[in-house]
């Protein structure tokens, strides 16, 4: 279930990162509210996670889907460019992401 709460918060982190490029420096309220929200839930489930598995292994996931999602987002949604370099970091962020999980206990 741990690892439900790591994939919800980390959504939930997108989600935020995208209404923060949305919220205009906070000046869209009904935005601003939205991405608030999103960064209360985000923490609430990484904490639920945080119960049972570690620490650096959470935050480094919670970081990675974070990081995967916005990256993803930013390339369809605002037209950021699209290079060799970014899809192999993307891929590198994955594989590490995958690693850590299927070493956590």
């Amino acid at each position: 279930m741990e690892w439900i709460h790591l994939l919800i918060a980390g959504l939930f982190e997108v989600s935020w990162a995208i209404g923060l490029k949305f919220s205009n420096g906070f000046t869209q309220p009904f935005v601003s509210v939205f991405t608030v929200i999103c960064m209360i839930a985000s923490f609430y489930f990484l904490a639920l996670a945080l119960k049972n598995l570690p620490l650096g292994t959470a935050y480094a996931v919670w970081t990675g889907i974070g990081t995967l999602g916005t990256v993803i987002l930013g390339i369809l949604l605002f037209k950021e460019p699209v290079t060799v370099m970014r899809i192999l970091c993307i891929g590198l962020i994955v594989t590490g992401i995958t690693g850590l999980k299927l070493l956590s206990v």
